[in-house]
């Protein structure tokens, strides 16, 4: 019973670890030594299979199952050596495949696009439609008309615009849309008789003016997060700038002429109307009054140099041309006997 005994625990190999993974053998000493150094040149010499790809969803614990055989040939290694490739081994085989990374971006990028499409078509099929229709009947109304229009309704589309990142592409909608009306305006004016070129400019002008006293405040979102922030420009600035470029430089040769000569008749055309123009023109471009400062010194002040006193006899006999000339032209100057009588009469 002894020599069996002793042949049991010979043949026996009770591996034991403890809860650092140092594996002791209970049997005799030398015997699983070399049992071990054995097994581990074996293991060593046949190459370990890679982990096969785990679908996704299924739970971790079928990775750690999967990864079991690659692990099997160091298990009776060192508490260090097996601790370092068990835990690399299990990273390996529980991290995600490359190509699954990459798909979750690709659909990720794909969603985003999907939805900014559906946005802009949104813009497209909703907003701007609504906001197009106000911005034309506002345009084509005339100063002394009443029109229904919602401003609430136009602001909150403006609003929303905004706030779904739409900024430039309502600011570019909102300027091609008002060149086209420019360019239809300049189309009228230029079919317009030179006796009512003047008055026909000034209702384009008025009327325009009058309709960006509306358009401006309802746009005053997008003029504040976009136009004034990130372009570091004005939205009425640059509407009126439009109408600069699209209508007054086209007709300025014609206009021009057409003013002084109305300057120098005086009630051809009436006054309000001349101040009307020559203050609207010096507020479109400064430098326009450069090529008729005696016309635009008759409506708007320091235009001329500051009076020299040495000139003074100048000026006076120049008041006194222009009297003269009115005089001749059936002006009179009205009832002179209640007037103090001077010296040079």
């Amino acid at each position: 019973s002894v020599v069996k005994m002793e042949a049991m625990e010979d043949d026996s190999l009770d591996v034991k670890d403890d809860h650092n993974h140092n594996y002791c053998a209970s049997g005799s000493g030398g015997k699983v030594r070399s049992y071990l150094s054995s097994r581990l040149s074996h293991a060593a010499s046949v190459p370990q299979p890679a982990c096969p790809p785990v679908p996704a969803g299924e739970p971790a614990t079928r990775r750690g199952k999967q990864c079991s055989g690659r692990t099997a040939g160091s298990k009776f290694a060192d508490s260090d050596s097996g601790s370092e490739s068990s835990e690399v081994s299990e990273t390996d085989c529980t991290a995600p495949p490359a190509a699954a990374v990459e798909g979750k971006f690709t659909l990720d990028s794909t969603s985003k696009f999907l939805l900014n499409a559906m946005a802009v078509e949104d813009y497209r099929k909703n907003h701007w439609p609504n906001l197009e229709k106000a911005i034309d009947r506002l345009l084509i109304q005339n100063p002394t008309d009443h029109i229904s229009v919602s401003y609430a309704q136009i602001y909150s589309y403006i609003y929303k615009c905004v706030c779904q990142q739409h900024s430039e592409l309502l600011y570019n909608d909102l300027t091609s849309k008002i060149t086209s009306h420019l360019q239809h305006v300049s189309t009228h004016l230029q079919a317009s008789s030179p006796e009512n070129f003047i008055e026909n400019f000034n209702v384009a002008l008025t009327q325009y003016i009058a309709s960006l006293q509306c358009i401006v405040p309802v746009f005053m979102y997008l003029n504040k997060f976009y136009i004034e922030s990130k372009l570091n420009r004005d939205l009425r600035e640059d509407l009126m700038k439009l109408f600069a470029v699209q209508v007054a430089e086209k007709h300025l040769n014609t206009l021009m002429p057409l003013l002084i000569e109305a300057y120098s008749m005086p009630f051809k055309v009436q006054p309000s109307t001349m101040a009307s123009v020559v203050k609207g023109l010096y507020s479109l471009r400064p430098e326009w009054a450069q090529s008729a400062p005696a016309l635009f010194s008759g409506f708007i002040p320091q235009i001329n140099p500051p009076t020299v006193e040495s000139l003074l006899s100048d000026y006076a006999a120049h008041d006194q041309k222009l009297q003269m000339e009115l005089s001749m032209n059936g002006y009179p100057r009205g009832d002179q006997s209640r007037k103090r009588a001077s010296d040079d009469s």
